[in-house]
């Protein structure tokens, strides 16, 4: 890993939030991501189970965390079941936790090899009459590939008939929705590493360059920062290409007079940032650009200040929709007169803006979180409103990271948005 170590009190604590929700003579089982195999005899690079890392901090392959808070063994109250290395291992693959380092890490007490864990999880569960399960449970995503977790439930099935599932994932995604300081410092970092990048960005766009070009810029200034990577698959659109929502292809020439998009962010940590910034190819807004431009740039304002509690990002969406409407009409898009007359299945506004302005963000790009819930101190939210208009091949998205609050922080402050900077930044010498 490239990151420094967390201290472990962010973890002790978040592991007492868990405790605090589980049922008496309970016992809770996380397991660590698998190794995903990607051709041959390799593995894609591992990034580990965003709960396991909330609950242990523990960046590595095939760990497993029991939890049994009413357990008679006080030892056998927290887990950790970890690889125990050897000699080849150290050869081929590098270093991997030792006791000690994961016990520092973690703050528990308790560390045993996972060659131990079947004989450990039989003793667990006798004493237990509940076991929690971390299934996935995103309601927008279920891959064709079964979890550990997932399959893990057949041998409770077989093993443990007579115990009661229960399920671990809406008590997580309850405790990771408000971030801890810790927490909201690290995104702080991956924010800074994605301004970093943009910085150089400014420098490097002209006409003729490609868009992997581009991109390619943004990884060495990700990596050359310790930046785990990219937080997701970034999105590098020129011209017409931003008008598609999630264009990942990043494989065309950026044109003179033409728009740049490009949605990405640094992964530090296992935190993401996510950030979408849209600036001219040649470093001058056209006259139409910029009042395409500045309209998303007013809506994008105005959103964040509602990013405050007790409000929902459903009840952001159709503010923001309603403010859209009117910066369409002036931008001659669609007549107060066709809002009238628009079937309310179909409003014109979406024709224009096809997404949402908000989602969760933290261990995961998409956190945990729905657009119902209410918003509390603490949570971190993306803005980010677009306007995209294919028969001019004008797309363009603003995109900041904003912890809620009575005054919403804006982690990306310092990221240049304004049209005046822009052009001057992609100028200067």
């Amino acid at each position: 890993m490239k990151y420094s170590l967390f201290n472990s009190t962010l973890f002790e604590r978040n592991r007492k939030k868990v405790l605090k929700y589980l049922q008496s003579n309970s016992l809770a089982v996380i397991h660590s991501n698998d190794q995903m195999p990607r051709n041959g005899d390799q593995y894609f690079p591992f990034r580990q189970n965003s709960d396991l890392l909330y609950l242990t901090g523990i960046d590595q392959e095939k760990t497993i965390l029991t939890l049994c808070p009413n357990h008679p063994d006080k030892e056998l109250r927290e887990v950790l079941f970890i690889i125990e290395s050897n000699e080849k291992i150290a050869v081929w693959e590098g270093h991997k936790f030792t006791k000690a380092e994961a016990r520092q890490i973690s703050g528990i007490k308790t560390i045993k090899y996972i060659s131990e864990f079947d004989i450990f999880f039989r003793e667990l569960a006798i004493k237990a009459e509940n076991i929690y399960l971390n299934l996935n449970e995103n309601a927008k995503f279920k891959p064709e590939t079964l979890s550990v977790d997932e399959r893990f439930v057949s041998t409770i099935n077989k093993e443990f008939p007579a115990h009661e599932m229960e399920r671990l994932a809406p008590i997580m995604k309850q405790l990771r929705l408000r971030k801890e300081p810790e927490e909201i410092e690290l995104m702080k970092e991956a924010c800074n590493i994605t301004s970093k990048a943009f910085q150089r960005l400014l420098k490097f766009v002209k006409p003729n360059v490609t868009e992997y070009e581009v991109e390619a810029e943004i990884t060495h200034e990700f990596l050359w920062n310790k930046a785990k990577g990219h937080a997701y698959a970034p999105i590098i659109a020129s011209g017409k290409n931003a008008c598609v929502l999630h264009y990942v292809e990043n494989n065309k020439k950026c044109k003179d007079g033409e728009l740049l998009l490009m949605d990405f962010g640094a992964e530090y940590a296992n935190y993401a940032a996510d950030c979408t910034r849209t600036i001219p190819v040649n470093g001058k807004f056209s006259p139409r650009q910029k009042d395409c431009y500045e309209a998303v740039l007013r809506v994008m304002k105005k959103a964040i200040s509602w990013l405050t509690p007790g409000t929902t990002i459903q009840n952001i969406n159709e503010r923001v929709e309603l403010l859209f409407q009117e910066e369409h009409i002036k931008l001659g898009l669609y007549t107060h007169k066709d809002v009238a007359n628009q079937d309310p299945e179909n409003p014109l506004v979406k024709k224009y803006y096809p997404h949402g302005t908000c989602h969760f963000i933290g261990l995961d790009v998409h956190d945990v979180g729905e657009k119902t819930t209410l918003l509390e101190e603490g949570m971190i939210l993306t803005c980010e409103p677009g306007i995209y208009i294919p028969a001019e091949g004008i797309g363009i998205r603003i995109e900041n990271d904003i912890v809620v609050g009575t005054k919403p922080i804006d982690l990306m402050a310092s990221i240049p948005f304004e049209v005046d900077e822009i052009e001057m930044l992609m100028n200067s010498k």
